[in-house]
């Protein structure tokens, strides 16, 4: 399920989403729809969407405002490749759930005709990291990482049917996450200058929720830009503009 929640501030908005269904923060994924920095004239603001899991049972109030997108829980929000937490090492899967979701993923690539080795990641609380080593990893990652998007969702709806809806899994081949990302801040700065010397707006391509959140975070402290995400669907664009842009 998804809710919209707004605050001051983006740890303002998130305490709300927090609060309001009653859940603690790791348990549910924050995507930045539209951020508004406070000025003489205008208050400051933060409006987010929050993708819960399917089991979500949290005693919601009836008049929080949501929406029911379907699929759109298993977005990407905050999926860098391991946090503070993350335990890296030990390729093998250590336990029969990383079992089950390495034989799948295995079986899956192999059925769609590009066979790869699959092995651990990373190791979270709350998140499973799992990579890829295939000759084919060009066609596995697909047009701006679309197909690793689209197998990283099977990943999670599988996760889910083994009882295991709590864990975020997270599929990555060739170290692609991390270029995105690091391609990604990079085309931020560059629209901002752009959007800076117009003093207009720049529409971005459609981008999936932990791309698009990427952008928004990046962004946040330039304080004469401003974005917000435009669109239906899973795939969004951002709009970057220039503050007072009409």
């Amino acid at each position: 399920m998804e809710y919209e929640f707004e605050g001051r501030t983006e740890k303002e908005a998130i305490d709300r989403a927090a609060e309001e269904l009653g859940l603690e923060k790791d348990d549910f994924d924050v995507e930045i729809l539209e951020t508004q920095k406070q000025s003489l004239f205008k208050k400051g603001f933060v409006r987010i969407k929050v993708h819960t899991g399917n089991s979500f049972s949290a005693n919601v109030r009836s008049d929080t405002p949501f929406e029911k997108e379907h699929f759109e829980k298993a977005g990407f929000e905050k999926e860098r490749m391991g946090g503070r937490n993350a335990v890296f090492g030990e390729p093998k899967p250590q336990n029969a759930f990383e079992e089950d979701m390495a034989k799948f993923t295995s079986g899956l690539i192999e059925r769609m005709g590009y066979p790869g080795k699959v092995t651990i990641l990373f190791r979270e609380k709350h998140k499973l990291g799992l990579k890829i080593e295939s000759e084919f990893s060009s066609i596995l990652i697909g047009k701006k990482g679309k197909n690793l998007d689209a197998l990283q969702l099977l990943l999670n709806i599988y996760s889910g049917r083994l009882g295991r809806e709590d864990v975020r899994v997270i599929l990555d081949t060739e170290n692609y996450r991390i270029r995105r990302e690091e391609s990604l801040v990079r085309l931020a700065y560059n629209v901002a200058e752009k959007v800076r010397e117009s003093k207009g707006s720049i529409l971005l391509e459609p981008m999936n929720p932990f791309d698009r959140w990427l952008i928004h975070t990046t962004l946040n402290d330039i304080n004469d830009v401003e974005t917000k995400s435009e669109g239906d669907g899973l795939y969004k664009q951002v709009r970057v503009y220039f503050r007072g842009y009409k």
